[in-house]
């Protein structure tokens, strides 16, 4: 058995009780551990990915190098009790557990952690082609009572929820780090200004209206733009500068 918690907001904390578990992290996240008497824990690098079957990881391997939603992951395999700690680039974590079949549709890059209880899968979204992100997301759907998840954010999140409001909720998609819920659809705001340079910036936006309800997490930064087709996952794009915008 496994429980995910934070620790002042940028580690995570994965506590094993018995043994006989595993879950799955971003590739090189381990900072630290500690367990009675030796080391009874292991890493092991995920060279498809956590699917069962390798027809499974293999497919899944060539959808996610072809979205841009590639995910560098290694498995932790507990054969004791243990706690261990992970972190990324001092960017804060957020730890959602998931009720059985429900699934939280997240950007491969802000997965820090999940159980191994998580159908991990990508998604097509059928969005426009403005969008530098929007065409694909990853998944990770509950399937038992232990379903964890840890999410990666640059800063402090902001959590937007329509549920009770009724309200109608935009989002850069750049700056979208999940949604559990509706799928967003893409509202896109173009008009003649686009065309001599005179765009405000915002021309494309996720957008939930109050028929499509769905808690939102934003991050205050926008992501890495480009698409990542590596075989490790490492970034091939490049973190916009900050954003011209004239009125």
């Amino acid at each position: 058995m496994v429980m995910f918690e934070t620790v002042n907001e940028l580690c995570l904390k994965i506590t094993c009780r018995g043994g006989g578990d595993l879950i799955y992290t971003k590739a090189g996240s381990f900072i630290g551990g500690e367990c009675v008497g030796q080391k009874n824990y292991t890493f092991t690098k995920v060279m498809l990915g956590p699917q069962e079957g390798f027809g499974q990881a293999l497919l899944g391997q060539l959808a996610r190098r072809v979205t841009g939603e590639n995910l560098p992951l290694m498995k932790v395999e507990f054969n004791g009790d243990s706690v261990t700690y992970y972190a990324n680039d001092q960017q804060h974590v957020v730890v959602y557990k998931l009720e059985p079949n429900e699934t939280i549709s997240i950007e491969s890059e802000n997965i820090l952690a999940f159980s191994r209880e998580c159908k991990y899968g990508v998604r097509f979204l059928g969005q426009g082609v403005i969008s530098q992100k929007g065409l694909a997301t990853s998944t990770l759907t509950g399937q038992g009572n232990d379903s964890y998840v840890a999410i990666l954010v640059d800063g402090n999140p902001l959590v937007l929820s329509n549920y009770q409001s009724g309200a109608t909720i935009e989002a850069d998609p750049d700056a979208t780090v999940c949604w559990i819920g509706s799928d967003p659809t893409m509202r896109t705001d173009i008009s003649w200004r686009n065309f001599i340079g005179q765009s405000s910036g915002e021309s494309y936006m996720f957008e939930w209206p109050a028929q499509a309800p769905a808690t939102v997490i934003i991050q205050p930064e926008e992501r890495t733009s480009g698409v990542d087709v590596s075989m490790d996952g490492r970034a091939s794009g490049s973190r916009p500068s900050t954003q011209r915008r004239l009125y």
